[in-house]
């Protein structure tokens, strides 16, 4: 275990890895293949029924051209829904990775994150537009600017949705999600395993 998160942590090729553990390139390649969908993070099944769950999507530039493609910022990325209870700050879903041009409406259904949640309710940005789910207040044509109580939801839906943000900040601390060289479901397994890590640091 220390070995895979020494890998996600530092995204230290496995040829510089194992001599540090004293296991060849090819053993460190077996464990980080075996253990690292073990530690993934299980989407939870059940919510308190007053629960309020953020929702946003964020990129993971990524080697394996076969899952990802160019998204916004010019790299090849995959799109991931990750799922936060806006109380606890833990993540509760992690969403099935898609390719980085994938916007965040159809990201939401696809990636599985929708079903995973069910009639939960659920804030987000202004991004996820036509997908039911709670999003700031938009001006209609013609209107110049929002009545004042439209403008003070808009505030605090802000200040809630940051916590989202929040999590994506200290998840990135682990550099294998600024450049991942995992293939096929590894992109996957790394940012579900690392939710997890995250859950165990924030629940202390």
């Amino acid at each position: 275990m220390l070995l895979v998160a020494a890998y996600c942590r530092t995204n230290l090729t496995l040829r510089q890895l194992a001599p540090l553990f004293g296991v060849s390139k090819s053993a460190a390649n077996r464990i980080v293949s075996h253990l690292g969908p073990l530690l993934a993070l299980r989407p939870r099944k059940r919510f308190h029924k007053d629960a309020v769950l953020i929702v946003d999507g964020t990129l993971v530039p990524t080697r394996d051209h076969t899952v990802a493609e160019q998204s916004k910022n010019y790299r090849y990325s995959t799109n991931h829904q990750v799922v936060i209870d806006a109380d606890t700050r833990l993540v509760v879903v992690v969403g099935q990775p898609l390719p980085g041009n994938r916007n965040d409406c159809k990201a939401w259904e696809l990636s599985g994150a929708k079903d995973a949640v069910g009639n939960t309710t659920v804030i987000a940005d202004g991004g996820f537009r036509g997908t039911g789910l709670v999003i700031p207040h938009r001006r209609e044509p013609g209107q110049s600017e929002l009545p004042a109580w439209k403008e003070e939801h808009n505030t605090s839906h802000r200040k809630v949705r940051a916590r989202v943000e929040h999590a994506f900040a200290r998840m990135k601390t682990w550099k294998i999600l600024r450049d991942c060289r995992l293939k096929g479901d590894g992109v996957h397994h790394a940012m579900s395993g690392i939710a997890w890590v995250h859950n165990l640091s924030h629940a202390r």
